[in-house]
């Protein structure tokens, strides 16, 4: 998979406990990117946020200070 690479997985266990997890989005994005499908699906559980979402969080404080 490529770094352009934009992944959203869903996976259902046989408990019927839902997980869904980004790949290749940039800090806040991701969320924004699933915000429509864990609306559907109902109350979350807990978040766990990636190191991708922290490095690239990280990447865009460090354009804005640049401006």
């Amino acid at each position: 998979m490529n770094s352009t690479t934009k992944t959203i997985e869903i996976l259902v266990s046989p408990d019927g406990k839902i997980t869904v997890q980004t790949m290749g989005f940039a800090g806040d994005s991701c969320r924004q990117a699933t915000r429509s499908l864990e609306q559907a699906l109902g109350q979350m559980e807990r978040e766990q946020l990636t190191a991708e979402f922290h490095r690239a969080s990280a990447d865009q404080r460090q354009d804005t200070s640049t401006r």
